[in-house]
């Protein structure tokens, strides 16, 4: 593959370019804003109590202001930037000083960063053809992000942005094909971002910018969209990932092949996806898996709460110890939260080898899900689930102490999320999880919880 950082500035300065030229066309601007308070509390989250560490309990502050420019009707730019403050309560303490009793690292500034730039040509001379170049989002944009969702998974969900330039080819109303080239580095390295000095030993920062990636990764992307009938939708993919080394690993090259289908029939939803893997690493060692989800489900429109209800099978392939090769999914860029919140953090301990320090790793994974949302008024919703977990394969992970590695019994997840819409500007929700450790894991696991309360306000 070509360097990263080369393509992605020629990209970006092409980009630049094309819009200098009609910089004294006229345009119009918009701007707004959004200012999300969250409370989170992780109890036995992180390591199940195996390693003793201290529970958290935090406020995430994160604002935003953005801006984008229309120049005539195919030219577009939007600039959005972003800081996401937390302030610590009880013992832990990510900000390391020499006085661990001091209250003076219990507030983090964080940066203020470029959350968002990108410049968009619609109607590429004429043709059915639109381009948007430089930090954009994806979510939404591909399925249901089961492997194109977040391109910084190491600050969690201050940003989702990747580093790329999409083409999108409009063959009709019924089909189109996006063609993307990503760039994802470990930490920002192509736009600046204002931020304090910090100590060198803070494991969540790289020269003092935040951790966004456990190596440096690029891949391209070429996704089909069509709708076959008023009932069934496709989405063919190739994805081709390269990921830098980390730790004893070495650079891996993976193509992950596979597709997305939707059928709807009145009422009743099936939705489904699977994806083949293959590639290998710098040291000769092969690398294939294997991983889908299939749901089906139904909206009870006209009965009292408009239940809203889903069944459904998710499996990601695991590595077996006994091969040479490595048979474990890759989640590509989809290292967030999808099924869950609450496993994503235990998964750390498990998959480090892989994937350095960064949580939802998801693989060598059977989820069994049962979902349910109802809805009380317009603006008022409540969704909960029942889960339960096995794995592929047995593991004794990086932390022995946590790992049976002789059961594939994972456990089972309870979530509940209550929403209310109290303008349309104003917005909050209450959150709770449980986690309760299955034979996989050792007997000094302990049940986990996770409790997160927000409101947002966007103008």
């Amino acid at each position: 593959m070509i360097k990263r950082r080369f393509v992605f500035s020629v990209l970006l300065s092409l980009g630049v370019v094309l819009f200098a030229d009609v910089v004294s066309a006229a345009f119009n601007v918009d701007y707004g804003g959004a200012f999300r308070l969250r409370q989170e509390y992780w109890e036995k989250l992180v390591d199940l109590e195996t390693l003793g560490k201290p529970d958290r309990d935090f406020f995430r502050l994160r604002s935003s202001l953005w801006g984008k420019a229309a120049f005539g009707d195919d030219l577009g730019a939007y600039l959005k930037l972003t800081n996401e403050a937390k302030y610590y309560l009880g013992t832990y303490k990510p900000l390391e000083t020499p006085d661990r009793t001091s209250d003076s690292n219990r507030f983090d500034v964080d940066e203020l960063i470029v959350d968002n730039l990108y410049f968009d040509y619609r109607n590429v001379s004429g043709l059915p053809l639109d381009l948007r170049i430089g930090r954009q989002d994806f979510l939404g944009a591909y399925g249901e992000g089961f492997l194109i969702l977040d391109g910084t998974p190491g600050d969690g969900s201050r940003t989702a942005y990747f580093n790329a330039a999409k083409a999108v080819w409009r063959i009709n109303e019924s089909n189109s094909v996006d063609l993307v080239y990503l760039s994802d580095p470990k930490s920002d390295t192509y736009l600046p971002s204002l931020y304090p000095a910090r100590s060198d030993s803070i494991p969540t920062y790289v020269n003092n910018k935040r951790l966004l990636n456990a190596s440096d990764e690029q891949g391209v992307v070429l996704y089909g969209k069509s709708r076959i009938n008023g009932y069934l939708a496709l989405e063919p993919y190739y994805i081709y990932k390269e990921e830098d080394p980390v730790g004893t690993n070495a650079k891996l090259k993976l193509n992950t092949l596979g597709g997305r289908a939707v059928v709807t029939v009145g009422e009743w939803k099936l939705r489904g996806e699977f994806a083949h893997q293959f590639g290998e690493y710098d040291n000769g060692r092969d690398r294939k898996a294997n991983g889908g989800y299939l749901f089906v489900g139904r909206k009870h429109e006209a009965a009292p709460l408009k239940p809203e209800w889903d069944l459904g099978y998710v499996y990601m392939s695991g590595d077996d110890p006994s091969t040479p090769q490595h048979e474990g999914w890759d989640p590509l860029f989809a290292r967030a939260p999808a099924w869950n919140e609450i496993y994503v953090y235990p998964l750390v301990y498990e998959t480090g080898n892989d994937s350095g320090p960064i949580p939802a790793y998801w693989t060598n994974l059977h989820i069994y899900l049962a979902n349910l949302r109802l809805a009380f008024t317009a603006d008022t919703n409540l969704a909960l689930s029942y889960q339960y977990l096995r794995s592929d394969q047995t593991t004794s992970g990086l932390n022995p102490a946590m790992f049976s590695n002789n059961s594939k019994e994972r456990g089972q997840v309870a979530t509940l999320i209550l929403s209310h819409n109290f303008t349309k500007q104003l917005s909050g929700f209450l959150q709770a999880e449980y986690f309760i450790p299955g034979k996989f894991y050792t007997d000094k696991a302990e049940n986990a919880a996770l409790l997160r309360w927000q409101m947002q306000y966007r103008f």
